[in-house]
């Protein structure tokens, strides 16, 4: 059996685009994903990031959702931490009535931004210490509603809708195992704990009323192009947006370059691909034998990626050649 794909968009943009095109590109390729065969689509919680336009990750969502008919569309993920669990749960529960069987709702604790914008979203002076009690909090609206209830989730009470807890630590494997959720590992840009963390879900992971056995999905990003000499001279694009997060210098995707070593210096080299140590770059032999690679080390129950470029039309060929090679 093939391991299924999905796709994780941060709706970004370009340098000299805007969130409008963004918007464009995901309608576009959420409505192609379905048509390739992937499985799930996920919006990632973003804020004040210059380039990525998926700060309203509910509104985009529901877009997406409205405009296709099988793929699951979820988030990946919405950081609890920033929100009101009540409000969450009113959310996901207004898709899921809207789109039966079609929503997932993942979870993180970090805030998608950086401190001084965490401050501004975070009036409340929630934290991310206190993760677990805010998902068992948006657990329990998702629970049918009881008599005498003073305060429910409409829409929401009932709901069944699937819950994943994400993370790019042990800390988000301890507590995914702990409560029987399945578990999303975010190794597209934070792969250095990937096997300890998937150790540790595995080996402690209680099951549920909603998850018998563990079940993992693994954070891919790749580029893929009809050739490996095309797919190289694209990912410099997304190696310079790691570069810029390296530098504390984040902008908007830039356009490829021919020498990324004119760009960075060895130690930035390293620092970039260690963050991108799983990174899957080439034509479609070498994208099948990479992602096949990273299921046969991880055992990965799915795999989700995370390709950007440039141009919309390399973006959205990148995850069509991607499906087909891996197919």
């Amino acid at each position: 059996m093939t391991t299924p794909l999905s796709i994780l968009d941060l709706a970004t943009y370009p340098e000299g685009g805007n969130p409008a095109q963004a918007f464009a590109t995901s309608r576009e390729l959420v409505q192609a994903a379905e048509r390739w065969g992937y499985k799930r689509y996920w919006v990632a919680e973003h804020h004040n990031l210059e380039g990525v336009a998926s700060s309203a990750t509910v509104v985009l969502m529901s877009d997406l959702a409205s405009r296709t008919k099988t793929i699951r569309i979820g988030s990946g993920g919405i950081m609890l931490p920033n929100h009101a669990p009540l409000v969450v749960a009113e959310q996901i529960g207004t898709l899921e009535a809207l789109h039966p069987g079609r929503i997932d709702l993942g979870l993180g604790r970090a805030p998608g931004t950086d401190p001084l914008t965490m401050r501004a979203l975070r009036r409340g002076g929630r934290g991310g210490e206190e993760f677990d009690i805010q998902v068992g909090e948006l657990l329990s609206y998702f629970e049918p509603a009881q008599p005498g209830q003073h305060v429910k989730a409409i829409p929401g009470a009932g709901t069944e809708v699937p819950v994943w807890i994400l993370g790019s630590s042990l800390y988000s494997a301890h507590f995914a195992a702990a409560i029987g959720r399945p578990y999303s590992f975010a190794s597209h840009f934070a792969p250095e704990q990937l096997l300890d963390a998937l150790e540790i879900y595995r080996s402690e992971f209680k099951p549920s009323k909603w998850l018998d056995k563990p079940h993992v999905m693994v954070g891919v990003p790749a580029l893929a192009a009809q050739d490996d000499e095309r797919a190289e001279y694209l990912a410099t694009s997304m190696y310079q947006r790691f570069l810029g997060i390296l530098r504390n210098d984040r902008r908007p995707l830039p356009p490829p370059v021919k020498d990324m070593d004119a760009l960075w210096s060895p130690a930035e080299r390293l620092a970039v691909a260690e963050r991108m140590a799983l990174m899957v770059v080439g034509g479609p032999g070498r994208v099948a034998a990479g992602l096949a690679e990273i299921v046969r080390v991880t055992q990965a129950d799915e795999l989700i990626i995370a390709s950007d470029a440039y141009e919309r039309a390399d973006r959205l060929r990148s995850y069509e050649i991607i499906a087909q090679a891996f197919r």
